[in-house]
Order: C-alpha cells, then sequence, then structure tokens
C-alpha cells in the first residue's frame, strides 16, 4: 500500500515495488492518477484523503478484505508550503499541511500496523523530509516532518515486538517535475538545489524508491526506528557554506579504481 502513490517520490516507489514482485495498491487523492499508474505498472488503485481517519481504517479493512492480508505500507503524501512568512500564511494553508504531513502520518500508521501486528508481520516506509532535520521558511512543513521523524521511532518501539518494522526515509531535492520546473523557470530557489548537496546534483526518485524497497525487504530485518537521508549529501554539505562550498572534484587520472589484485572477484 502505497499513500500518496500517483506521483512523484510514490509513483516511482510503487513502480519498483512491482517490478520486484509485490502486490500493489495505488493510493491517492487524484484518483485519476492513481488509476492510470496502476493500468499502467498492472497494480490496484483507490482513492484515499489522508486527513479522513475514517476513510483511512475503511480502506485498510477493504484492501485486507479484496488482496489478503496486508505486508507492507509506504506513506509519501504531502502538500508543500507556498512561500509566504507566517504572519501572512493563513492558518487553513498551516492546518492542512501538518494536518497531512504528521497526523494522516499517524493515521496510517496506527491503522496499518494494527493489522499488520494481527498477523504478526509487517514494515512501514514514513517519507520524511531532510527540512525534518534543518529548518528552512516552510514552518508549518518542516516542524511536522520533523514530528513524523519522532513519531517514526516512537512507533518502531509501538509494534517492535509484534513484528511490524518501523522506519523513514528522508528525501533532499528530488527531481520531480515541479521541481524541476522551478529550477529551470528560477522560481523558489535563490540558489541552485544542486549545488548545496555533497554530490553536486539532485535526488532521482527511483533513488529514494530504492531506499524505500530496502527498508521493506528482509535485507532490513534488524533496522526499525532508522531515518535514512537520501539527500546527495545536502545535510552533509551545510557546514560548508561558509567557506565557500564543498571541494571541487579532485583530477581523475584515467585509471579504474583498485588495482587488479584489489578488486573484488566472484
Amino acid at each position: 500500500m502505497v499513500l500518496g502513490g500517483a506521483n512523484g517520490i510514490g509513483a516511482a516507489t510503487c513502480t519498483l515495488l512491482r517490478e520486484r514482485g509485490w502486490r500493489v495498491v495505488v493510493a491517492d487523492i487524484d484518483v485519476s492518477a492513481a488509476q492510470a499508474l496502476a493500468r499502467d505498472i498492472g497494480a490496484a488503485a483507490l482513492q484515499l484523503d489522508l486527513c479522513d481517519a475514517a476513510a483511512v481504517g475503511q480502506a485498510a479493512t477493504a484492501i485486507e478484505e479484496r488482496h489478503g492480508a496486508l505486508y507492507a505500507m509506504v506513506n509519501s503524501a504531502a502538500v508543500f508550503q507556498p512561500q509566504q512568512p507566517p504572519e501572512t500564511l493563513p492558518l487553513q494553508t498551516w492546518d492542512r499541511i501538518v494536518d497531512l504531513a504528521y497526523r494522516g502520518t499517524y493515521v496510517g500508521n496506527v491503522e496499518f500496523a494494527r493489522r499488520m501486528a494481527a498477523h504478526g508481520e509487517g514494515s512501514i516506509v514514513n517519507v520524511s523530509s531532510m527540512v525534518g532535520q534543518r529548518p528552512n521558511h516552510g514552518h508549518a512543513y518542516y516542524s511536522a516532518k520533523a514530528a513524523v521523524n519522532m513519531l517514526t521511532e516512537g512507533m518502531a518501539g509501538e509494534w517492535g515486538r509484534s513484528g511490524v518494522r518501523v522506519n523513514a526515509v528522508s528525501p533532499g531535492f528530488v527531481a520531480v517535475p515541479r521541481m524541476v520546473a522551478n529550477i529551470r523557470e528560477g522560481r523558489r530557489y535563490a540558489v541552485s538545489p544542486a549545488e548545496v548537496s555533497a554530490l553536486g546534483r539532485l535526488v532521482e526518485p527511483l533513488e529514494v524508491a530504492q531506499a524505500i524497497a530496502f527498508l521493506l525487504s528482509d535485507q532490513a530485518s534488524a533496522i526499525t526506528g532508522a531515518n535514512l537521508r537520501v539527500d546527495a549529501g545536502v545535510l552533509a554539505a551545510n557546514g560548508w557554506a561558509v567557506h565557500g562550498g564543498v571541494p571541487q572534484a579532485r583530477p581523475r587520472t584515467g585509471g579504474h579504481g583498485l588495482p587488479e589484485a584489489g578488486r573484488p572477484t566472484d
């Protein structure tokens, strides 16, 4: 079950999980986009507003009745904050952002984790954000994501003995269509998002999806309560700004890394 699965990181996650053999339900408030993606990848689609707690519980029950026990849930639903100073930001906007990012995450975690606990196995990944660890102008959004980080740890403790793991990923600047358009048109960002990262580039949606798929998998069977940064090193490079930014790439010698004797063999 991927909440907010019709676009961006959610859509990349749905596609990758289907490629890896999962049966997937694409849940999104934008039901047309969810249905289109579901048709393309061979998944099921569901219209769902995470701000409607009763609907989330009903959806969880309906999915189990229709598709069987649920073993994985990804919460990728969010709405971004407009660039407004706090004194002009309507409280209704604040409420919508916080309700979806924080309250919606709590509701989704509880409704799906309790069903996973009933059959003794499951994994949840909450999509947080790097701004949950470093604030910016989006006071509603970053504070909600910071709450999601703490909630993830709490949920890990709550459900761990019931066989349910709960983790988070914190993406940085992800090359979803809206961000790419904002960069191309010179909107929203005073500096290039790529330039403030250690790797000097944006994160691809598939790279976030791969981190999510890892945390859902048995390869991460001993990992719970973790928050995996997928930010191309934006947070790691943060302290370099006052020194002119991270160092540029060293000159390459044209070699191929490890000498033959030091390379791993099959």
